[in-house]
């Protein structure tokens, strides 16, 4: 330590103390109990849909884990660029978590020019929640009976879709599915998964692509009629229903995800600590139980294993948009 000349030992001694006392207080602010005040976990989306759904669900379980409440903010707008700027730029200290999905972290930064986020540098994975099937649907009274009817239509007048939003995994996926099976379609985008069906049955759209959680009552009390279902196997909830494969178009596959991020520069114990809780959160039986009537596949990953699948959907999906030609901000 550098010390003037006439410093006695006094002096030192005081120094001393007063680094020890710094030293001490750091320390104990390191190792200060968290969190020590409630969550906030934002979704880009409005209520009512998938995302808000199994947000509110897996916050419900999480807070009593953590000691704290986990309070849900919707913040919709802009494919949920508006939601993933706020988490980006939020304190990294695990009191701020971003509900995410296909759109946030693999389609946006291939769907517009400039983000106000980066998501491969600005987020850090904390787990994955887990993905669900995605429904072309119609009306029960639609003079169409079945795929085959909706692509012969498609070449007379282009049929309408809706979507639960621009940018969204049910809009990715029905455009490369057009791709696929050589259809066209006209993407009417919805401010939510209930709006895009209300308006389905009112007649305004033609059809919908819609996630389990958003369809499978409809599907299952007869009010629509689901053409196909773009997985890999048919799903439980509605085995009647035939996949895309199984009619002729096997590269046709495409799910909804979803999971939870945080600031990039959280704390590796912090994240471990949500990525844990989020773990039995799923694993919760109450939850078990919703998945399986809703259809949807949980997965546990490590953050490191959710942002190596991330990695991975980048490497299919990005590639595809820019071939696609789709841009929100061109």
């Amino acid at each position: 330590m550098l010390t003037r000349p006439n410093m006695t030992r006094r002096d030192l001694a005081r120094g001393a103390l007063g680094l020890g006392a710094a030293s001490l207080a750091a320390a104990a602010q390191a190792q200060a109990p968290w969190p020590d005040r409630p969550l906030r976990l934002i979704i880009g989306y409005p209520p009512g849909g998938a995302s808000d759904l199994f947000g509110r669900m897996i916050a419900g379980q999480m807070g009593p884990r953590l000691g704290q409440n986990v309070v849900v903010e919707n913040r919709p707008g802009g494919g949920a660029v508006v939601a993933s700027e706020a988490v980006s730029r939020s304190a990294p200290d695990g009191n701020t978590l971003l509900h995410v999905d296909n759109g946030i972290l693999v389609y946006n930064p291939a769907l517009y020019s400039r983000l106000p986020y980066d998501p491969d540098k600005d987020l850090a994975g904390v787990g994955f929640i887990g993905r669900f099937p995605l429904f072309l649907v119609v009306r029960a009274d639609s003079p169409v009976q079945d795929l085959a009817g909706y692509i012969a239509a498609s070449k007379a007048r282009a049929p309408t879709y809706g979507t639960p939003a621009v940018a969204s995994p049910h809009h990715l996926a029905m455009e490369m599915f057009k791709r696929r099976a050589s259809f066209e379609a006209t993407h009417v985008p919805y401010r939510g998964g209930p709006a895009a069906m209300q308006d389905l049955l009112a007649g305004t759209v033609d059809s919908v692509m819609i996630d389990c959680a958003t369809g499978t009552a409809f599907i299952a009390d007869g009010r629509v009629r689901a053409l196909c279902v773009l997985s890999e196997a048919r799903s439980p909830t509605s085995a009647a229903v035939p996949t895309a494969r199984e009619l002729g178009h096997a590269s046709a596959i495409a799910y909804g995800w979803q999971g939870i991020c945080v600031p990039a520069a959280t704390p590796a114990p912090v994240v471990a600590r949500l990525s844990a809780e989020l773990a039995r959160a799923i694993a919760a039986d109450e939850v078990q139980a919703r998945f399986t009537t809703l259809g949807i596949e949980p997965a546990r990953f490590s953050p490191a294993e959710f942002m190596a699948f991330v990695q991975r959907e980048n490497a299919e999906w990005r590639p595809l948009i820019r071939e696609l030609g789709i841009r929100l901000d061109s």
